[in-house]
């Protein structure tokens, strides 16, 4: 408006009373054009800059993360956020959390636990959640158990033909005092279950010593009858077989129950499902390709295990410190193998990434595990100490990280198409230069997607973007997105899918590169693969806002 009032005071001051010449009249209407020029560029400029204004992220670098004292304030009396947890995520979303407090928060972010749940809910979601992976635990060294029984049959039947053959000869090689016996599977069933939960194994004897006594309750009663009829018949079972089979009759029941109690994915939502909670339809099927399953994830799991880097320590140092009679322990407790020539925190983190991946892929048997889940797993393992939180916290991480690794590739198609048609609506340029490379399927950020920037990042900015990415979607789930942040027009909307909206952006960055140099996609991929620390973080959810901004509406 400025600009039409210089105008009018111009062409006021030029044109003068009437009848004055057309000389003063021909430099007002060059004054008035002039200025609407400037109207003009004025109107271009701010439009240009609309879809680039400056996001909450570029503020990030003054707002400080979540710290402790403000995360207390956040809680009522009894525990409850004030508003719902609406500050909580729109802090994380602009500031990030405090190392200190990450284990506190996470468990919200990743839908362990409700936004609306009390201190004392909490309690009992956590005593639920804890039995719950204590049974995964069980089943998952009972079918150690199972394996190394029929490895023993396998290598006992193999050695007896070569006996019988004559090409080996039958030697006992005694354990002598150098040589200690290895502890067997039951062993560590034991162990594990004393150092995981004593309340839980003493509910399980109690259990076990009243069905013991109920199973020889009714053994005398039968004996009693048995007496009268034929005496003869008593010496035929011993006190000992008696007890065993007392016992193995226990096994087998505790061993049913366990299967009715034992948690269950569920794409329904919630912490977890309960199968007795679920329909005989809804069960998984038992059968002899499971069971080769579970042993091929096993193997896997294990090389994964003893593979996995230590960039972690320096973040986690009282992990880092763990005794090797420790480490030794928690390997035997999970049945690992050959890690003889890794340091004692490698040990002790390859055990928990077995314990804890291997529950997973019996309470997910859909997906099971493949490789890349590891490098999911560990960051989480590096901030939360407790196997049973840590694997809860993982599960919800997977209720949407899952569709990585199904075995259709579906959910990882669906992603490679969106992130393409980002670069599409943005840079229709760098579109048509990738068709033209036959990469416009985006194939090249494959790695990007499944493992969601785990290894273009370092790990404290792998921390940073998950939990941004976990407070979207956490906003997503409660419905905020609707009703606080749909009011703020310049501010990005909460996504389930801020990482591609990431991943985009950083290709985005490499247009002109990409544009000029590369005339393959395999050269677009090195490139990709490559950009491990290359890459700034906040600059990059600034980019992702923007695209979040822009396109939100017509992406999603």
């Amino acid at each position: 408006m400025w600009a039409w009032g210089l105008a009018e005071r111009a062409a006021a001051g030029l044109l003068g009373p009437a009848g004055v010449n057309g000389g003063r009249w021909s430099t007002a209407v060059a004054v008035g054009v002039t200025a609407a020029a400037g109207i003009a560029l004025v109107a271009i400029v701010v439009s240009s800059r609309r879809g680039g204004i400056k996001s909450p992220w570029r503020r990030r670098r003054r707002k400080p993360a979540l710290a402790s004292k403000e995360w207390r304030s956040l809680f009522t009396l009894e525990g409850k956020f004030h508003d719902g947890g609406v500050k909580l995520l729109k802090r994380v979303r602009n500031g990030g959390i405090e190392p200190s407090i990450r284990a506190e928060v996470w468990p919200f972010l990743l839908g362990v636990y409700s936004l609306d749940s009390s201190e004392a809910e909490r309690e009992v979601v956590k005593v639920q959640n804890r039995k719950g992976y204590l049974l995964l635990r069980k089943h998952c060294l009972r079918k150690n158990n199972e394996e190394s029984k029929r490895s023993s049959e396998t290598d006992g039947a193999n050695h007896e033909e070569l006996i019988c053959s004559g090409k080996v000869k039958e030697s006992v090689t005694p354990v002598g005092p150098d040589e200690p016996e290895k502890p067997s599977v039951e062993e560590h069933i034991m162990r594990e279950e004393e150092n995981s939960c004593v309340i839980l194994k003493q509910e399980m004897q109690d259990e076990t010593a009243q069905a013991i006594l109920e199973n020889q309750t009714d053994k005398n009663l039968c004996s009693s009858i048995s007496r009268d009829v034929d005496e003869s018949e008593k010496s035929d079972v011993t006190d000992a077989e008696a007890s065993r089979n007392d016992v193995a009759s226990v096994h087998q029941s505790s061993a049913e129950d366990e299967q009715e109690s034992m948690p269950r994915y569920s794409n329904t939502g919630g912490n977890m499902e309960l199968e007795n909670e679920l329909s005989k339809a809804a069960r998984p099927v038992k059968s002899a390709r499971t069971i080769e399953d579970f042993d091929t994830w096993q193997r896997i799991i294990r090389l994964d295990a003893v593979r996995a880097n230590d960039e972690w320590v320096s973040y986690s140092p009282s992990q880092a410190e763990v005794s090797r009679e420790k480490a030794i322990e928690s390997a035997q407790a999970v049945c690992l193998k050959d890690y003889e020539h890794l340091e004692s925190h490698r040990i002790h983190h390859a055990s928990r990434l077995v314990a804890i991946l291997e529950a997973y892929a019996t309470y997910d048997p859909e997906i099971g595990y493949c490789q890349g889940m590891s490098d999911l797993l560990a960051p989480l393992l590096a901030v939360l100490e407790d196997d049973d939180e840590a694997f809860w916290c993982f599960a919800g991480f997977m209720r949407k990280a899952r569709h990585n690794f199904r075995l259709d590739e579906v959910g990882i198609r669906r992603q490679l198409n969106m992130v393409s048609r980002i670069i599409k609506s943005k840079d229709f340029r760098l579109y048509r230069h990738l068709e033209m490379l036959e990469a416009a399927d985006c194939f090249f950020v494959y790695r990007m997607v499944v493992v969601m920037f785990r290894r273009e990042l370092t790990f404290d900015q792998t921390l940073s973007l998950w939990e941004v990415m976990w407070a979207d979607q956490a906003a997503s789930r409660a419905g905020i997105a609707t009703s606080s942040w749909g009011k703020l027009r310049l501010a990005a909307p909460p996504t389930d899918d801020l990482l591609l909206y990431a991943i985009a952006a950083s290709v985005l960055e490499k247009r002109k590169l990409i544009i000029e140099s590369y005339s393959s996609m395999d050269e677009i991929i090195r490139d990709c693969n490559s950009m491990a620390g290359q890459l700034d973080i906040w600059k990059l959810l600034d980019d992702a806002h923007d695209l979040v901004v822009t396109l939100h509406d017509r992406i999603e």
